[in-house]
């Protein structure tokens, strides 16, 4: 296939170099600096294998997406219409799109702007980038794709690739799910600066944690999403899976860099006070993370 990954942050730069690898032609869109290193040096990894590299495609441009068959969108929730709109010119008729997002809304948002179906999925994966065009795999890489025509399909050609996808008709439930998952790491990470496997030694914070879980499941039964029974045994346990991953929030907010959290807390807390259901420990993290980003420079010193 031709794959264009928009948004090549970690998550966007980790797949593409998984299909990269097993012959799949990839464009990947993002911001200058990426560009530079990945012409010069390739697109680089390092995972528990060891580092390798691979010589890709890499533009500034939406242009990129012209000829893709899978467009995978990876870019921050607060960009998705932003996105939109640089590759809808450019979208061939017979592309199909990926959100790979945080967030329970983006296919939603982003198929709004381009005026045809996106296809969500719940992304299980750690990341981060060790510098431009260079990312760096902690833990997971698995996929819950949602339902369409294409999707057997594809999930057949990322299994190939190395890339565990299973098909889903009930992906709303995953990224709900995701999202839970998102609500109870992201805001103590970025806050503390902490990997989650020291963040959840902290006094009180298995219990915060309950507390914040609690409400996002209140308010997702309330939406008439499926919530699995064990879904707070499932949170805490990603602080064995992934201890040594700082969420994506934390590596926005160390940078400098806008995070996605109203688009995590932010959303539970508006849903809520739309359902009529209180949020109070979701609420609190959105605030104190939106205090943190306002302030100069944004950045936490770890």
């Amino acid at each position: 296939m031709n794959v264009a990954v928009v948004g090549a942050g970690a998550v966007g730069c980790y797949y593409g170099f998984l299909l990269a690898r097993a012959g799949h032609a990839v464009t990947l869109i993002g911001r200058p600096a990426l560009v530079a290193a990945v012409r010069s040096a390739g697109l680089v990894l390092d995972s528990a294998a060891g580092t390798d590299a691979l010589p890709v495609r890499a533009t500034t441009e939406g242009s990129g997406v012209a000829g893709a068959d899978l467009v995978l969108v990876c870019v921050k929730s607060g960009d998705t219409e932003t996105a939109g709109a640089l590759m809808a010119p450019h979208l061939g008729r017979h592309a199909t799109i990926l959100s790979l997002q945080n967030g329970v809304d983006n296919a939603e948002r982003l198929a709004a702007v381009l005026e045809r179906p996106v296809v969500p999925v719940a992304v299980y994966v750690a990341t981060a980038m060790a510098g431009p065009g260079h990312v760096r795999h902690n833990g997971r890489g698995d996929l819950i794709l949602g339902a369409s025509e294409a999707s057997d399909r594809i999930a057949a050609a990322f299994a190939a690739a190395g890339i565990p996808t299973t098909v889903s008709a009930r992906a709303l439930d995953a990224l709900w799910g995701k999202l839970i998952l998102n609500c109870a790491y992201n805001a103590l990470s970025a806050l503390t600066q902490l990997p989650y496997g020291r963040l959840v030694q902290g006094e009180g914070v298995v219990a915060s944690m309950t507390d914040v879980v609690q409400e996002c499941v209140a308010v997702a039964e309330a939406s008439g999403v499926t919530v699995p029974d064990d879904i707070l045994a499932t949170v805490l346990s990603l602080s064995v899976s992934m201890a040594d991953q700082r969420s994506s929030t934390a590596q926005d907010l160390a940078r400098g860099r806008p995070s996605e959290i109203d688009h995590l807390n932010g959303y539970v807390v508006r849903r809520g006070a739309a359902l009529g259901i209180p949020t109070p420990a979701n609420r609190m993290l959105h605030t104190l993370v939106k205090l943190v980003e306002g302030r100069a420079g944004g950045a936490v010193q770890g």
